[in-house]
């Protein structure tokens, strides 16, 4: 069976790229032919390790040339860009002749269920239905996101199978005949798990509106009033990145507050953290926190649409703290901080209750899904 995946780049550090690289090297090992498709590479190296049985193709598109431009700078470009990529990608889908094509919900998913290639189409979805509305933008990009998320419906269904991450997600799209629930798998079970005696709190993602690192900071203000010999560290990168080190001066955190650029392998830094702490304001379902989970992490999260409910069982493997309520969050973080037994008991169930999310129980889910449609 060959399959091939239609994404933006494999050279950032997201979760989406981290669990397409993740399957993808599980496919071919299953001696499946894997291509993947990008259109925003821009000739650079991946940043998770790809396995060299995994074909990969640049249509050089670059999208992303457009990003932080003015609404009507992208009115002028986008439709050609969208040409582009819809004549080489047609061309890319007729010589292959894949099985299956899969798109990531990237900028092909409104004309990929088109191509008439002779594959079966696959949408997959890494965020939750209302992302585009939890901007919270006004004017014409309000008016943008609110067209875009009524077009998103009409979208998924034109697609052979729609898979989304999280039963709660699968609610918010409504009793579509094609939809499918199968989340993220972890990216790996460890031997060992943290001893949970860092005074380290860890936490990761783009530096942007969406992971809320701001609230992050705020809270752990709280925090450091009472313990300030605990220290934050967040991974990541992005364009809020100045404007959270501001944020941290002013408050005075710098002595323990740190941002930190992202590694690949996260484990290491996971075993050497007590706690995992995740302020997103929306989600899909959150690698992070399955692979927390899988090194016994205690978890304190908003309770954000969409994943953590999903995946953190309140008061048993971590905290929900309501969206918004920073010392809410901060009061979680201390109670934590101040109960080591507390900490090692959450601990001990969320590496249990990782179990759950095992890469063979969810690739499983993935070829039979194949197998049904092929």
């Amino acid at each position: 069976m060959k399959i091939i995946y239609c994404i933006a780049g494999l050279r950032h550090s997201g979760g989406m790229e981290r669990v397409l690289t993740n399957k993808a090297n599980y496919l071919v090992d299953k001696g499946m032919e894997v291509l993947i498709v990008t259109t925003d590479q821009y000739g650079e190296n991946n940043f998770f390790a790809l396995s060299p049985k995994v074909r990969t193709v640049d249509l050089a598109i670059n999208y992303e040339e457009n990003n932080g431009k003015s609404i009507w700078n992208k009115i002028v470009h986008y439709p050609f860009k969208q040409y582009s990529h819809w004549k080489k990608l047609s061309k890319l889908l007729k010589n292959e002749r894949a099985g299956i094509v899969i798109s990531m919900f990237c900028n092909d998913v409104s004309f990929l269920w088109r191509i008439k290639d002779g594959s079966k189409k696959v949408l997959e979805i890494h965020f939750s239905r209302y992302k585009r509305l939890q901007y919270g933008r006004t004017g014409i990009w309000g008016l943008g996101d609110k067209l875009r998320s009524w077009m998103d419906l009409r979208t998924v269904c034109r697609y052979d199978r729609f898979v989304v991450l999280t039963k709660e997600d699968a609610g918010y799209w409504g009793n579509l005949p094609n939809i499918q629930v199968i989340p993220n798998a972890r990216t790996f079970c460890p031997e060992s798990s943290a001893s949970l005696d860092y005074k380290r709190v860890i936490a990761v993602g783009r530096y942007d509106y969406q992971k809320g690192f701001d609230d992050l900071i705020a809270a752990w203000k709280i925090v450091a009033q009472t313990h300030n010999e605990w220290k934050l560290d967040i991974f990541g990168n992005g364009q809020l990145k100045e404007v959270l080190n501001i944020q941290i001066n002013e408050a005075g955190l710098r002595e323990c507050v740190s941002l930190k650029p992202p590694v690949s392998h996260i484990g290491e830094e996971l075993l050497q953290s007590s706690l995992f702490a995740m302020s997103s304001r929306y989600e899909g379902l959150p690698m992070v926190l399955l692979e927390s989970q899988a090194y016994g992490l205690p978890i304190v999260s908003y309770a954000c649409k969409c994943g953590p409910r999903d995946v953190i069982t309140d008061g048993v493997d971590g905290f929900l703290v309501p969206e918004g309520d920073i010392s809410g969050f901060a009061n979680k973080l201390l109670q934590l901080i101040e109960d080591s037994d507390l900490r090692k008991q959450m601990g001990y169930l969320a590496r249990k209750n990782s179990a759950r999310f095992s890469e063979e129980k969810i690739m499983k889910q993935w070829l039979d899904l194949f197998r049904d449609l092929c």
